[in-house]
């Protein structure tokens, strides 16, 4: 698997090797040449590495997805990831207080937390991720998402917007 992945995707299970070649299509035609797709050795999940930035690569997919929603055959969740870490919680505290520097402190966070073949709890990830993030939660419309997602040994982590994220089933029929 990838070490350094930027975006997480998924599909349903079994499909990994064709959401790999659609993803691939994807992030070529919104003009990353370089772009590195593979299968993480969780069933429904990919990884990919992409030279653009993460949150705008999800902007253009979703102006591909307006225009032309019959090229998302296989993609169900596209997510932005923007640091990549041991699955150690002690990893996860410290890339989370430096990202969590991009949440002002007007601002509200939650914690939210996928985890993937992986002892640790989601309550042990949680707290390790809010340890040293001194702004308000707010668990129901936050204005910024700390976002942690285990996929085994490796971590990948975001602070993002709550609409950052693509929802290709939900977006297609909104």
């Amino acid at each position: 698997m990838l070490n350094d992945f930027n975006l997480l995707v998924t599909t349903s299970r079994g499909n990994e090797e064709d959401l790999c070649s659609e993803i691939w299509y994807l992030l070529r035609e919104i003009g990353d040449e370089t772009v590195q797709v593979e299968k993480t050795g969780v069933a429904g999940l990919i990884a990919a590495k992409t030279a653009l930035n993460p949150v705008e690569t999800i902007e253009k997919l979703r102006d591909i997805l307006e225009k032309r929603p019959s090229e998302f055959r296989y993609t169900f969740r596209v997510t932005p990831i923007q640091r990549v870490v041991r699955t150690d919680l002690g990893e996860i505290e410290r890339t989370a207080t430096r990202l969590a520097s991009k949440i002002r402190e007007d601002e509200t966070f939650r914690v939210t937390v996928k985890k993937r073949f992986t002892e640790l709890s989601s309550q042990e990830i949680v707290e390790a991720a809010a340890a040293n993030v001194e702004r308000q939660v707010d668990l129901e419309s936050p204005d910024k998402v700390i976002l942690v997602e285990v996929t085994g040994r490796m971590t990948g982590m975001s602070v993002i917007e709550p609409g950052d994220v693509m929802s290709v089933m939900k977006e297609r029929f909104s």
